[in-house]
């Protein structure tokens, strides 16, 4: 008899529970996911199209592109998908992305932070 089947036949009692997973803690998580946030950011956007996005390529298409303007960012120092400050194209990249995930992180936590329950006043 195995533990699936029933003890009597027409027992519908479940089955044996399984052993309890492991869970894994929530700065385990954070970090991680963090981690794995940084390497696309740093590491795969490098390998990104140089295609002009779906908006610059419908305006190419239809023929309206050179009425274009600048937007009020451009001349910030992380527009364009890279950074003014440094040369190489790649670590410029990578360097955005990198600056991209911390402040979202950073924003996120905040947020986090601020929507913690707090024990309820008696």
């Amino acid at each position: 008899m195995t533990d699936r089947e029933p003890a009597v036949p027409g027992d519908a009692s479940p089955p044996a529970a399984a052993p309890p997973r492991r869970r894994i803690s929530t700065r385990a998580f954070t970090f991680g996911a963090l981690a794995i946030a940084l390497i696309v950011a740093c590491v795969v956007s490098i390998w990104a199209s140089s295609s002009p996005d779906g908006l610059e390529f419908v305006a190419q298409s239809t023929g309206f592109l050179g009425a274009a303007h600048d937007s009020a960012t451009a001349g910030s120092p992380f527009a364009g998908y890279g950074t003014v400050f440094v040369d190489n194209p790649w670590l410029s990249v990578a360097v955005a992305g990198a600056v991209g995930c911390a402040v979202t992180f950073g924003l996120a936590w905040l947020v986090g932070r601020a929507a913690k329950r707090r024990p309820a006043d008696d």
